[in-house]
């Protein structure tokens, strides 16, 4: 009997012993498991700040672990990391996206930086080759970086010359270079430039689009097609073909569309309606550019949702938060007819360094220095808080190259002060930032959502552009692009006064990209992790899945 009891004591002892073991174990697993919340396991902690994801509508005090260039954590657990931010009262948004800014110069991005911007693209004008220009900024790019083929450089490289299309690349070496050579050489031959008012017949119409489409082939996002520079050089059949082709790809056509203002017969609305209708035939995916600066917004805008939302068309737009915009001095919407057409005259026009025009100035400057930044100031700014809050946009900044005087670009360490520039370029995102807490014109999240997600879901879901689904969004396994700032102090400095259109926006002093600190303490840091937003290279392009037959005309009429 006690041999018996001495075993049933010894199988207990042993029982216990593996309980114990187990709960060790248990312990040691669930220790295992809340090592995140432990210990340096992150590359960067940001920690107490208010985190909000536009996707979830989440709101709410938290630390946020990153590692390996991903949101890896997002807890109100303690979390440690190789470098710690503080975030106590400032709020922790997705990195804002901008598929319209122009400027692809490193002294340009370094001041967008400061504004948030942590994805920067063109879709409006793009470039033209794109093999070269992806190449060009590999490792030299603080931010993700993307772009469309440019429909303009097609025409420019057909009906002026391929040694004018070699003189830029993208739209701050067009106002360098290639619209003022492409003018002197079209007054030379006693013509109008081809690329802005030539008619091309088959077989330059044909060039055109296979120059289209090896850019297409070669991974860009898309084609932009900015025909209200081109208005009388681009029939409504060539800018149909262009979205036939971007549709033979699945991408986006971005539209500078034909017109602009509210009186008829050539109002804004009709130029978005002739684009928005190729792109319902096609199913394909289209945005409209800058609606705002269209003058009719009010219009526009609910047709674009309608489309959208009851129709199930791929389509969308963006607005600005200025009243004047910026364009190049030999835009058609300049010509006297234009004008009359926008309701303005030439008083509302101005030279970057604020000298307003006249008569005499506006046919020197339209004759002699055709690509001269301007601007333009034709909407009332009581009206920038109604666009601003429309729903279903976008907000976009057009931001334009930072040049000097005689177009060339500024170095990266380059002081802000001295550069006149439209104000767009510098404070775009901090400006509506700002409207949001002085004048309350809509919930700070739904501001975020259209400087950030909104981009990436029209992107991803409409533009077909995979490397959206993981941007724009506070959340865990997304891309660590970041924006950090004050929701009680964020500022817009830049100012249309010559000399302070660069002056950078303050009240967000740390910006990440892909888990790399970019602005540390309001300080743009030299580093270069921005990556390529690019479709893969194809071996063959497209073009032969459409026909080209339009009408014959004569290259050289005007």
């Amino acid at each position: 009997m006690a041999e018996k009891n001495k075993k049933n004591h010894v199988k207990a002892e042993s029982e216990m012993k593996k309980q114990r073991h187990l709960q060790i174990g248990m312990l040691f697993m669930s220790v295992i498991c809340a090592l995140p919340a432990m210990a340096q396991d992150y590359d960067i902690v940001i920690n107490n700040g208010r985190v909000m994801d536009p996707e979830t509508n989440f709101d709410g005090v938290r630390n946020v672990g990153i590692k390996d260039g991903k949101i890896a954590a997002i807890t109100k657990d303690a979390i440690k990391g190789k470098e710690t931010i503080n975030a106590e009262g400032h709020v922790v948004a997705p990195g804002f996206i901008e598929g319209h800014q122009h400027a692809t110069d490193q002294f340009s991005r370094k001041v967008n930086l400061r504004d948030g911007l942590t994805t920067q693209m063109d879709f409006e004008s793009g470039a033209g080759d794109i093999a070269k220009w992806y190449a060009d900024h590999e490792g030299k790019t603080q931010a993700n970086y993307g772009m469309v083929v440019l429909a303009t450089l097609a025409r420019v490289s057909v009906l002026d010359g391929p040694e004018i299309a070699a003189l830029g690349n993208d739209m701050g070496e067009l106002f360098r270079g290639v619209v003022g050579a492409a003018a002197a050489k079209a007054q030379k031959e006693g013509r109008k430039p081809g690329w802005s008012s030539t008619l091309p017949n088959k077989e330059q119409m044909t060039r055109i689009m296979s120059y289209v489409d090896e850019g297409l082939r070669q991974g860009a996002l898309g084609v932009g097609v900015p025909v209200g520079y081109m208005t009388t050089g681009v029939t409504q059949y060539e800018l149909y073909k262009y979205q036939e082709l971007a549709a033979k790809y699945g991408r986006v056509t971005n539209g500078h569309v034909r017109f602009a203002g509210v009186r008829p017969p050539n109002e804004g609305q009709l130029g978005v309606q002739e684009m928005m209708a190729n792109a319902m035939v096609l199913d394909a995916p289209f945005m409209a550019s800058h609606l705002n600066s269209n003058m009719d917004w009010e219009y526009t805008i609910p047709m674009i949702n309608d489309a959208r939302e009851k129709r199930g068309a791929k389509v969308w737009g963006e607005v600005y938060p200025y009243a004047a915009g910026s364009t190049i001095a030999s835009a058609d919407m300049l010509t006297e007819s234009g004008m009359a057409q926008m309701g303005i005259t030439y008083s509302d026009v101005a030279n970057l360094d604020g000298t307003r025009w006249d008569k005499a100035m506006y046919e020197d400057v339209r004759k002699n220095d055709p690509g001269r930044a301007i601007v333009i100031y034709n909407n009332p700014p009581e009206a920038i808080a109604k666009w601003l809050a429309m729903p279903g946009v976008v907000v976009v900044s057009d931001g334009m190259a930072i040049q000097d005087e005689k177009l060339n670009y500024y170095p990266w360490d380059s002081p802000y002060e001295g550069k006149s520039v439209h104000p767009r370029s510098a404070g775009t995102r901090a400006k509506v930032l700002r409207m949001v807490r002085e004048e309350k014109i809509m919930p700070l999240m739904e501001a975020i959502s259209k400087m950030s997600y909104l981009h990436a879901k029209y992107f991803d879901e409409l533009g077909g552009i995979p490397h959206f689904k993981t941007k724009g969004r506070m959340q865990e396994g997304m891309d660590a692009d970041i924006v950090v700032f004050n929701p009680d102090t964020v500022t817009d400095n830049s100012t249309y006064e010559p000399g302070k259109g660069a002056l950078p926006s303050t009240g967000i002093p740390y910006v990440l990209v892909n888990g790399v600190v970019v602005v540390k303490d309001s300080e743009v840091q030299k580093v270069f992790p921005g990556k390529p937003i690019r479709f893969p290279v194809m071996e063959k392009g497209r073009l032969d899945q459409i026909s080209i037959e339009p009408r014959t005309f004569d290259p050289n009429q005007s």
